[in-house]
């Protein structure tokens, strides 16, 4: 027997449905909240009242049946242990960026309203900006970091590359990547 993975049910055929993306096995009566996946049949006529399938939508794909496919999880990647990580490459803001921004224009000897005009911002942003009440978006963060000769990214991380682990399997855990501060 084999718990459906919905609703949790014992069931002794389940039946292969997507949902969104996700297959999953359900039982039958879970089988209405997605598309059915049949293995080699035309799988056009399982549609149901949740059906992913685009045959009539206007996504511009205009050759594509209604048929899913099961090879579609498995594309991309190939890049041979890269990391797929999309926030790999981005900077971390400083956590004291507010304070640095602030000794920046007091070292400048500019007030808040100066500075904002300078760089053709508000001064309310400045403020607000200095007292750490909002982030500085990408593009203002690069304007004071230019105007200020200053970086606001914050450095000494520790790269997954450098972490090591102190258990027999070589696999992290979190008491491997924390700091303490006591």
């Amino acid at each position: 027997m084999v718990q459906c993975e919905m609703c949790g049910t014992e069931t002794a055929d389940p039946n292969r449905i997507k949902v969104e993306g996700a297959e999953l096995d359900v039982c039958d009566e879970c089988t209405d909240f997605g598309t059915e996946l049949n293995t080699g049949e035309d799988s056009s006529s399982s549609s149901t009242k949740y059906s992913t399938s685009s045959g009539g939508s206007s996504t511009g794909s205009s050759g594509r049946s209604g048929s899913t496919s099961t090879g579609t999880t498995s594309t991309g990647g190939g890049g041979g242990g890269h990391s797929n990580d999309i926030y790999e490459d981005v900077d971390e803001l400083a956590q004291d960026f507010d304070r640095q921004i602030r000794k920046a224009r007091e070292r400048a000897d500019l007030t808040q309203s100066e500075l904002a005009q300078q760089l053709n911002e508000k001064a309310s942003l400045i403020r607000k900006l200095e007292q750490g009440d909002t982030l500085p978006t990408d593009n203002l963060q690069s304007k004071l970091e230019r105007y200020f000769d200053i970086d606001l990214t914050a450095g000494g991380g520790v790269d997954a590359d450098e972490w090591e682990s102190d258990s027999s399997t070589g696999e992290y855990t979190l008491g491997d990547m924390v700091e303490r501060k006591d």
